[in-house]
């Protein structure tokens, strides 16, 4: 690690940034100095600006990727090299605000079935289930898993910037899980050390994103959907359907883990006025309101 990288790290590790923060910054500096084949030190802003206008034009990658790679260098240049943002400005661009597309209860039930994999399948169900993020769903333990009748909740330790919260444990939920857990084994200390309740192969760690990325792409393939989106569309149907159960706004913000009850009130555009929620399911319970295939 060079000097520069470990300045970099340390000064996001005294700011308390997550560690995948640190690990996207970290990347998206790394990327451009390889563009210039120089120290990132070394640069004018006139580069930077170039680099990202690189990304966009060239790559052909969304604003929001450029967006976090001019995040990265404002904290290389401003906190790290402390240099002025009035002098050395790097830009930003307005990223388009797009809708996301919603996956209907019929797709979501038949990408489950389609996933194969009864890990990656497990993890997916608790992903829609719960709205967690893909992240904080891969990193859950078993003791996260609180089944008390006057507690029944899922716990997510360090989930984005930093913030533990609770979100539903839904009956269908828990038997699932329930389930899986005994049919691999994963109760016993000697097979699961770590007490991860998605670890990968070698069982001494979780799951990797990418792979779970993977595994919803080839069942979202083998469900004939053509809507895009990775993981983070179950996150949107949970929202959105807990919304058409009756659920409201305030809440939704708690489980989700917003700061701010304005990002949740996105989710006000999406909901379907046809819908009705059957009469004799919980509509916190989004898996057994899910069609039967």
């Amino acid at each position: 690690m060079t000097p520069l990288r470990q300045r970099m790290v340390d000064a996001m590790v005294t700011r308390g940034f997550a560690e995948r923060t640190q690990e996207s910054y970290v990347e998206a500096i790394s990327r451009m100095a390889r563009h210039y084949h120089r120290s990132p030190a070394l640069l004018s802003k006139d580069e930077v600006s170039a680099y990202l206008l690189h990304l966009v034009c060239t790559r052909h990658l969304t604003y929001s990727t450029m967006n976090q790679a001019a995040c990265a260098a404002r904290f290389l240049y401003e906190k790290v090299l402390g240099f002025d943002p009035a002098v050395f400005h790097v830009p930003m661009a307005k990223a388009p605000a797009r809708q996301p597309e919603l996956l209907s209860r019929l797709e979501i039930a038949r990408l489950l079935a389609c996933c194969a994999h009864p890990v990656y399948r497990m993890l997916l169900i608790t992903l829609y289930a719960t709205g967690l993020r893909v992240t904080e769903g891969s990193q859950l333990r078993l003791h996260d898993i609180d089944s008390s009748v006057d507690r029944m909740s899922v716990r997510v330790c360090g989930g984005k910037g930093g913030k533990d919260r609770y979100t539903l444990l839904s009956p269908s939920l828990l038997d699932q899980l329930r389930s899986y857990c005994h049919t691999h084994g994963l109760h016993h200390p000697r097979k699961n050390p770590g007490d991860w309740l998605f670890p990968n192969k070698q069982l001494n760690a979780p799951t990797a994103i990418e792979n779970i990325q993977r595994a919803y792409q080839a069942a979202r393939h083998c469900a004939g959907i053509t809507k895009e989106g990775g993981t983070h569309t179950l996150r949107h149907g949970f929202a959105t359907h807990l919304l058409e159960g009756g659920v409201d706004l305030f809440s939704i913000q708690k489980l989700l883990g917003h700061s701010h009850i304005s990002t949740t009130s996105r989710y006000l555009h999406l909901i379907s006025p046809q819908f009705c929620p059957p009469k004799d399911v919980d509509p916190l319970d989004l898996l057994a309101g899910l069609p039967m295939l």
